[in-house]
């Protein structure tokens, strides 16, 4: 092969966002991006503007009927309706999931809402497993039902109850997520898949915990990835940010409803989050590392009666997330021996971790749920959702593995 034709060949990967010989870092860098950018620049740049202008009005008529503009460049007539700096960071999620397109919203829980907002008509069906964010349950059985939309909660891995709770022609998404918050179950995407295209149902998975290096559900036959960018994608807790990943078609429908919703993320924010996922493969590669390792010297400590990782063995979805995952998160829940203070006193005598919500950034991060998430409740309030009072959820950063291991081990000691 002459020099010429592999150079051919090695931008052709680098350029094709649909070609699996990508790896997955080279996707991060690389994919969706255009390799001539405004003023030659290297990084995508930052187009802070809320509006555009037309030289004449032909060139707004040329604009309104062809929506293309000069040399490819993603402007709008206005800043809600999109922005090229948001669009470049659109083409690399799509590209880093497998997806034909994606739509990036200003957090999570706005790309989730837009989402559901979008696709179900008044007096539709939801189901749903348990084991998902506190604030997605809320959002479907609270204020979905204002609009006349049941939700069923099935539990977690239970495809036969699954498929029992779907109400033909008025169940109208199936919702999981994988790995799931706090108790990293995971789905059987290729079940949830099949059971939404017998019935055809639209299938939702928030993939947050396991990032598209991980596992990208996509590829099993899922229509609808979320996740809040926020975490791993943005990889250092200084945004917020959500995507939707899928079919063409359907995130042109989703955009064009966020044009009307309004969750528009701004092009300063989009562009820290394109700069932190170009480090999403090494940082992730790091947390998958250690955070097996914690779960491994937790899953034989004298003083914690429980692990949940899907790396375990003991963990009641092992053999699924082997045949579906790459890596199994940098999320570790385990349940010391002992109650609420004793739990506390554990957490306070780490050194590494930051007491916070969140996870998925370079800091480790560490909380009690039933503090955290639920103060307000009782302890039998929180029990009965699942949430013990033992319960830790450690989110695992970049730090080296063998100090966050000492780290553990110490608190553990002097607790």
């Amino acid at each position: 092969m002459s020099l010429k034709q592999l150079g051919k060949g090695l931008e052709n990967i680098v350029n094709d966002d649909n070609n699996n010989t990508q790896g997955k870092s080279t996707r991060a860098v690389h994919g969706g991006a255009k390799r001539r950018k405004a003023f030659n620049s290297l990084n995508t740049p930052i187009v802070q503007t809320a509006t555009y202008t037309f030289g004449d009005t032909q060139e707004l008529i040329d604009f309104m009927e062809s929506k293309t503009w000069g040399d490819g460049d993603d402007r709008e007539e206005y800043g809600r309706y999109g922005n090229p700096t948001v669009s470049a960071v659109e083409r690399k999620l799509a590209a880093m999931d497998s997806g034909e397109d994606a739509v990036l919203y200003a957090s999570g829980m706005a790309a989730i809402t837009s989402l559901l907002l979008s696709v179900l008509p008044s007096g539709a069906h939801i189901v749903m497993t348990d084991d998902c964010y506190r604030r997605t349950r809320q959002f479907c059985q609270t204020f979905l039902k204002r609009f006349g939309i049941e939700t069923t909660v099935v539990p977690m891995g239970d495809y036969e109850a699954m498929e029992a709770a779907i109400i033909p022609k008025t169940t109208r998404v199936i919702i999981s997520e994988s790995p799931t918050n706090p108790y990293l179950r995971i789905a059987n995407l290729d079940k949830i898949a099949k059971l939404g295209k017998k019935y055809r149902i639209l299938t939702m998975i928030d993939s947050t915990f396991a990032t598209p290096v991980n596992q990208r559900p996509l590829e099993w036959g899922i229509d609808f990835v979320v996740h809040s960018a926020t975490k791993y994608l943005s990889g250092h807790n200084d945004l917020l940010a959500g995507v939707v990943v899928g079919r063409a078609d359907r995130i042109k429908a989703l955009r064009d409803a966020r044009g009307v919703l309004g969750g528009i993320v701004d092009p300063q924010n989009a562009y820290l989050l394109d700069r932190g996922i170009k480090t999403l493969g090494v940082r992730v590669q790091q947390q998958n590392k250690t955070a097996l390792a914690v779960a491994q010297i937790l899953d034989d400590h004298p003083r914690i009666e429980r692990v949940w990782y899907p790396g375990l063995e003991s963990h009641p979805d092992h053999e699924i997330a082997m045949a579906q995952m790459t890596g199994f998160g940098g999320v570790v829940s385990f349940e010391v021996k002992g109650d609420l203070q004793a739990t506390s006193r554990f957490i306070d005598r780490l050194k590494i971790p930051y007491i916070a919500p969140s996870l998925g950034g370079v800091e480790s991060l560490i909380e009690q749920p039933a503090l955290m998430s639920y103060y307000e409740k009782t302890s039998e309030e929180r029990l009965a959702l699942g949430i013990k009072d033992n319960l830790v959820r450690f989110a695992i950063g970049i730090e080296d593995t063998d100090d966050v291991l000492f780290d553990v081990q110490q608190a553990l000691a002097n607790m």
